[in-house]
């Protein structure tokens, strides 16, 4: 890929950042009405549904092939069980925390890139990714963050499942469409969040709400699964098939600079605190496009002068 090519990536890193930063803050919303165990397939299925169109609209094949299906059962991984098991942990410790723990899914995706993939990160990109690091601890940084040892476990199974995942499909994303693959990997949680649904009602978990949730409420779960699985995931798969993972995950920490300024749209105001990792975060990752740009430009082949090819 040439330099000039980086661009478009880069676009569609931002574009799935802001999504499920912004989803984050419309699947909240929607978990007011709407249980976890099913507001999950509820999104996965609005998801599905949202790619499945837009594959047809783009004609995009779907021709089955062991990577094909590889990349399908990645999909159980995440968001299927990445996702069954953060909001598990959720329940017994505090948002805080849970979104510190997250941080550390950028550091696993570049240790985990490095190890098996033999990605080479120089010092200048550890750098820029320590500081957006930073950046997302001055921005949800909150006293409190305690919890029980379980659900730390959990999240933290949570995380490094989510590192493993952009990993895995980083290794095995070659030909296929994105859209397809975003497809089959939303059809095969949706099939996982309806299982774990239906085993959690069987044994009298909380499930299914006990007063039916408002139209608004639907409504936000569905635009919620097309921002935070459909448009964030095919966007992500889209970029990562060209860029290196350890790239694609130094944008992940601008997801909670979107997911505050979504909040800020609906009233949530921002401290000077949050301000400054903000601007951190932002300047962090635009120094890492920079710096991911030089190295393409400087690995690429010389352009043939006219005197030599005359």
């Amino acid at each position: 890929m040439s330099p000039h090519a980086l661009f478009p990536r880069v676009l569609m890193l931002v574009a799935a950042a802001g999504c499920w930063g912004v989803g984050t803050v419309v699947t909240k919303q929607a978990l007011d009405d709407i249980p976890a165990l099913t507001l999950l397939p509820v999104q996965l299925l609005a998801s599905s549904l949202f790619l499945f169109g837009i594959q047809q609209a783009t004609r995009s094949p779907v021709t089955s092939s062991p990577q094909l299906r590889r990349l399908a059962a990645l999909g159980l991984l995440n968001p299927g069980i990445a996702y069954a098991l953060g909001v598990v942990g959720l329940t017994s410790i505090t948002a805080s925390l849970s979104v510190l723990l997250w941080t550390l899914e950028p550091v696993l995706i570049l240790l985990l890139a490095a190890l098996l993939l033999g990605e080479r990160v120089p010092a200048s990109m550890l750098g820029a990714m320590a500081a957006a690091v930073g950046g997302v601890l001055l921005i949800v940084h909150q006293a409190g963050t305690a919890g029980e040892p379980t659900g730390v476990v959990l999240t933290g199974l949570a995380v490094a499942a989510c590192a493993v995942y952009t990993v895995a499909a980083r290794a095995l994303l070659l030909d296929d469409s994105s859209v397809t693959v975003a497809l089959v990997q939303q059809a095969a949680a949706l099939v996982f969040a309806v299982g774990l649904a239906s085993v959690a009602a069987a044994f009298g978990g909380t499930v299914w709400p006990s007063e039916p949730p408002p139209l608004g409420a639907w409504t936000a779960a569905a635009v919620s699964g097309v921002l935070y699985y459909g448009l964030a995931f095919w966007c992500y798969l889209s970029a990562l098939s060209r860029v290196p993972a350890s790239v694609a995950g130094a944008f992940l920490p601008l997801i909670p600079v979107f997911g505050v300024a979504a909040g800020y749209l609906i009233g949530e105001r921002l401290t000077g605190r949050q301000w400054l990792g903000a601007a951190v975060v932002v300047t962090a990752v635009t120094a890492v496009a920079v710096l991911q740009r030089r190295r393409m430009t400087d690995s690429a082949p010389p352009t043939p002068s006219a005197s030599a090819v005359s």
